[in-house]
C-alpha cells in the first residue's frame, strides 16, 4: 500500500494512493466503519493500518491526487538517520572504502520536505549538491535488533534526498551543518509498505537534474546492506517508530568533482526508486539577511 500524507486548502489529511486517485481518511472511515485517528503516527503504528489492512481491497478511490499537496510522509519523526558512503560505486569514486560500521549523520526534523517543494538555500552557500537515497520508516521500537529480525522493524520505505552544502561540509569537517538547513530533506512521495516491495536491495535508482541524467545505480551496491544498518545502529540507539533512516546515495554526486556543476536557482530534481514512486523538486536560493 502506498499511503500519503496530505494537505488540501488549510486541511490535513492521509490517505492511500492507487495510481492517481486517493482514497482519503474520511473516506476510509466511511467504507471500513473504523474510526481511524486523524494523526497519521497514531494511525500508522498504533495498530489502525493493521486493522483495517483486510478491508482494503474493499475502498474506493474517489479523489484525482492532483487536487491535494503532497507532504512529507512523516511530520515528526523522533530521528532521521543519514548513512555516509554506504554505496561502493560512490565511495570508489571519492577514492575511499565503505566503511565496515554505518557512518552516521543525523538531520533535523526542520528540515523535511515533501515532493513538488522547493529546496531553499541561502545565497551564502555556494556547491549545493544532492544525493538520492532509499529511506526506511522503522514500524517498531526496538533495541539491539538482530540481523535475522531486522526486516521486521521496517514499516515501509520511501525516496529521500540528502540534500548537501559540500562548502560547508568542508568548512566544519563534519556534516552537519552542511546537511541541516531547513528544507534539505525532501522525502516521499510517500510511504510504500514493505509487502509491496519484493527485493528491497535491487532497485534502481536515479536522479535527473533537468532532465539530465546523474546519478543511476541498483541499491544492491550498498556496502552494509539493510539488516545489518538496522541491527547496527539499534546497538547504538534506540529505533522508535516512525524514526527515518536513509541508506547512502551511489555514484555520480558533484562531491571532490574538478568539473563539478552544482545545483543553482530554479534546477529541477528528480529523482526515483523503482516502486517507489517520484520525488520532485526545485532550487530556490534566496538572500540571506
Amino acid at each position: 500500500m502506498k499511503i500519503a500524507r496530505l494537505s488540501q486548502g488549510n486541511n490535513e489529511t492521509y490517505g492511500f494512493i492507487k495510481g492517481n486517485k486517493v482514497a482519503t481518511k474520511d473516506e476510509i472511515t466511511y467504507l471500513t466503519g473504523v474510526p481511524i485517528p486523524q494523526n497519521v503516527k497514531d494511525f500508522l503504528f498504533d495498530g489502525w493500518y493493521n486493522e483495517i489492512k483486510n478491508k482494503i481491497s474493499d475502498l474506493q478511490y474517489n479523489e484525482d491526487i492532483s487536487k491535494f499537496k503532497l507532504l512529507a510522509p512523516i511530520p515528526n519523526p523522533n530521528k532521521i538517520i543519514c548513512l555516509a558512503f554506504n554505496y561502493v560505486d560512490h565511495a570508489k569514486e571519492q577514492g575511499l572504502q565503505a566503511p565496515e560500521d554505518p557512518a552516521l549523520v543525523i538531520k533535523p526534523r526542520t528540515a523535511l520536505n515533501g515532493t513538488n517543494s522547493e529546496i531553499v538555500c541561502p545565497d551564502f552557500v555556494t556547491q549545493l549538491d544532492y544525493e538520492v537515497e532509499l529511506a526506511m520508516v522503522i514500524g517498531k521500537n526496538c533495541k539491539n535488533v538482530s540481523v535475522d529480525d531486522a526486516k521486521n522493524m521496517i514499516f515501509g520505505y520511501m525516496v529521500f534526498h540528502d540534500v548537501s552544502a559540500r562548502d560547508i561540509q568542508f568548512k566544519d569537517k563534519q556534516f552537519t551543518r552542511g546537511k541541516s538547513f531547513d528544507s534539505f530533506a525532501p522525502c516521499g512521495p510517500w510511504i510504500t509498505t514493505k509487502d509491496e516491495i519484493n527485493d528491497a536491495q535491487n532497485l534502481k535508482i536515479t536522479t535527473k537534474i533537468n532532465g539530465e541524467l546523474r546519478q543511476n545505480s541498483s541499491t544492491n551496491n550498498m556496502f552494509i546492506k539493510i539488516p545489518e544498518i538496522i541491527s547496527k545502529i539499534s546497538k547504538v540507539m534506540t529505533l522508535e517508530k516512525g524514526d527515518i533512516i536513509s541508506t547512502g546515495t551511489p555514484a555520480g554526486v558533484m562531491l571532490n568533482k574538478p568539473d563539478a556543476v552544482f545545483l543553482k536557482d530554479g534546477d529541477k530534481v528528480e529523482m526515483e526508486i523503482e516502486g517507489l514512486g517520484i520525488l520532485n523538486n526545485t532550487i530556490k536560493f534566496v538572500k540571506s539577511n
